[in-house]
């Protein structure tokens, strides 16, 4: 008989919250550091997870596709399967430095006040497509760890870790100490980033849609560079141009 969701199942004291979907769920099977305490599938679902995880995680608790859209919501395009998680555990600024110090080339993302978490999980996928090695976010203002962010990245988030940091400014002041160039992405850089050559270790900034990087952030940045846009939109989404600068590092 099919388990029906309760109130209970809603995120709980701690942080807990819903995975969904099969690329985030899949992902965080395979992630040791990621606390799972509960599975819910529909029956084709649970058929997909396998059996190799029944020794470290829950077992799957059957349920259908009604009573998952009342847990999550309709717009939640879960796939028939939901896991109830802790979030992962954090990451400091210093740990992305010192995973960087050997290394010759190494790029971050640092984001300045995006709370879209559709955003920034897309941001996610790219830096993990890319090799970026964190993305660093301020503490407030910011997008949380979510069952939305998550699918989102789809799988990304168990692969490229999010600090989180009370303040920005000081966090790239880490950052170039560890040797990274810190480049803004502003509509006004003077440079496109593929005229500014980028080499080495670079942090690359990019502020909220509509707002961009605040005052501090740019004063803080060794150089803003933009991106060439010629055509009758002249901007673009910040996952978009994310995603555009990740390949430019990497070319």
């Amino acid at each position: 008989m099919p388990h029906h969701p309760r109130q209970d199942h809603f995120p709980a004291a701690g942080g807990q919250y819903w995975l969904y979907g099969h690329h985030a769920v899949g992902a965080a099977l395979e992630n040791p550091k990621r606390r799972i305490h509960q599975i819910l599938a529909t029956s084709e679902a649970a058929a997909s997870i396998g059996r190799g995880h029944a020794a470290t995680h829950p077992a799957p608790e059957g349920t259908d596709r009604e009573a998952l859209d009342r847990l999550l919501g309709r717009d939640a395009v879960h796939q028939g399967i939901a896991m109830r998680v802790s979030p992962l555990p954090e990451t400091d600024i210093y740990e992305i430095c010192d995973s960087a110090c050997d290394m010759e080339r190494a790029s971050v993302i640092v984001l300045d006040q995006v709370t879209d978490p559709h955003n920034v999980g897309a941001i996610l996928r790219s830096a993990a497509a890319f090799g970026a090695l964190a993305i660093i976010l301020t503490e407030r203002h910011a997008a949380p760890e979510s069952g939305v962010l998550a699918k989102a990245a789809s799988g990304a988030l168990e692969h490229v870790p999010l600090a989180r940091v009370t303040n920005l400014v000081r966090a790239m002041g880490e950052l170039k100490e560890a040797g990274f160039w810190c480049l803004g992405l502003a509509a006004e850089g003077r440079q496109t980033l593929s005229e500014a050559k980028p080499s080495g270790k670079v942090a690359l900034c990019l502020g909220a849609e509509g707002s961009g990087l605040r005052r501090l952030t740019r004063e803080h940045c060794d150089l803003l560079v933009r991106l060439p846009t010629s055509g009758p939109i002249d901007h673009l989404n910040v996952s978009n141009a994310a995603a555009i600068s990740l390949y430019e590092l990497v070319r």
